[in-house]
C-alpha cells in the first residue's frame, strides 16, 4: 500500500483545515518545498497537493508552489484544486504534475471531463469522491447529491479512470479513524480500481486497518502533522512502499 502524504495550500503556506472548513485553518510551516522534502527523505515518493485557494475560487492558484515542488524533488505529485476549465489542466501539467485530481466537476460537468480525457488520457487523472452515507458530496462538503458513490465508480471506470480517491467527510481532519466499512465495500465491488483512502486516519494501526481492507494508497494529512504518524515509523513500516 502506497503512502501518499497530503500538502494542502493557502496563500503559499502549508495548511489542514478540519472537515473543510477555511475558518478552522491552522497553518503548519509557511514553506511547502520544506515539507515536501521531508517527506522524499523519508522514502516517500508519492504528493498530493490541494491548492485550496484554487478550489475557493475556481481556478488554479497556487501553481507556483507546484512548479517549485516538481522542480526541486522527484516527487510524483498529484494536484487539484481550482481545476474547471482545460486551460486550468494545461497550467498543472506544465507545472509539473504528474496527475490532475478532479473532483466536482465529475458531477456538474461529465462531458468537459470526458473531453480532457481524450485529450490528456484518461490515465493522467486521479479522480476524488467525497462521500457522504455512501452519496457523492460536492461544493465544498456542503452539498450532498442523490448519486451513489458506487454508480459514480462504475461510471467513470467505464471511460478508463483506474485511480481514484475517496474521502468519507463525516471522518476528514478529525483524526477519528478512518470510514474502513465502506473502504472494504468498495474494494470488493471493483478489485480492479487502484483505490486510494483518505481522510480520519490517525495511527500506525488504521494503515494496516486499510490494507486489510483492500487499499492500494492511503493520503495522510493531519496525522502527520499533528505526530500522531511519524515519518520515522513509515520509513520503517512493512505497509511502506507501492505495491
Amino acid at each position: 500500500m502506497e503512502i501518499i502524504p497530503a500538502i494542502d495550500i493557502i496563500e503559499g503556506k502549508c495548511v489542514r483545515l478540519t472537515q473543510g472548513d477555511y475558518a478552522q485553518k491552522k497553518i503548519y510551516n509557511e514553506n511547502p518545498l520544506e515539507v515536501a522534502r521531508e517527506f522524499e527523505d523519508a522514502g516517500i515518493k508519492r504528493l498530493h497537493l490541494v491548492d485550496l485557494d484554487g478550489a475557493k475560487a475556481g481556478q488554479v492558484k497556487n501553481w507556483k508552489v507546484l512548479e517549485t515542488i516538481a522542480g526541486k524533488t522527484k516527487l510524483i505529485i498529484d494536484f487539484g484544486g481550482g481545476i474547471k476549465k482545460q486551460e486550468d489542466v494545461s497550467i498543472v501539467f506544465d507545472s509539473g504534475a504528474s496527475l490532475a485530481t478532479v473532483g466536482s466537476i465529475a458531477v456538474k460537468n461529465e462531458a468537459e471531463l470526458v473531453k480532457w480525457f481524450k485529450i490528456f488520457g484518461t490515465d493522467k487523472f486521479l479522480l476524488g469522491a467525497d462521500v457522504k452515507d455512501e452519496k457523492i458530496t460536492i461544493g465544498g462538503w456542503l452539498e450532498t447529491t442523490d448519486i451513489s458513490v458506487y454508480d459514480f465508480i462504475r461510471k467513470y471506470t467505464g471511460y478508463g479512470v483506474h485511480q481514484l480517491f475517496c474521502t468519507d467527510v463525516s471522518k476528514d481532519g478529525k483524526l477519528e479513524g478512518p470510514a474502513t466499512d465502506l473502504y472494504k465495500k468498495i474494494t470488493a465491488e471493483f478489485p480492479a480500481l487502484h483505490f486510494i483512502a483518505s481522510g480520519g486516519v490517525s495511527e500506525p494501526g488504521d494503515l494496516e486497518k486499510l490494507q486489510e481492507a483492500g487499499c492500494k494508497g492511503v493520503i495522510i494529512g493531519k496525522a502527520i502533522y499533528e505526530g500522531r504518524i511519524k515519518l520515522s515509523d513509515l520509513k520503517s513500516s512493512l505497509i511502506f512502499g507501492s505495491d
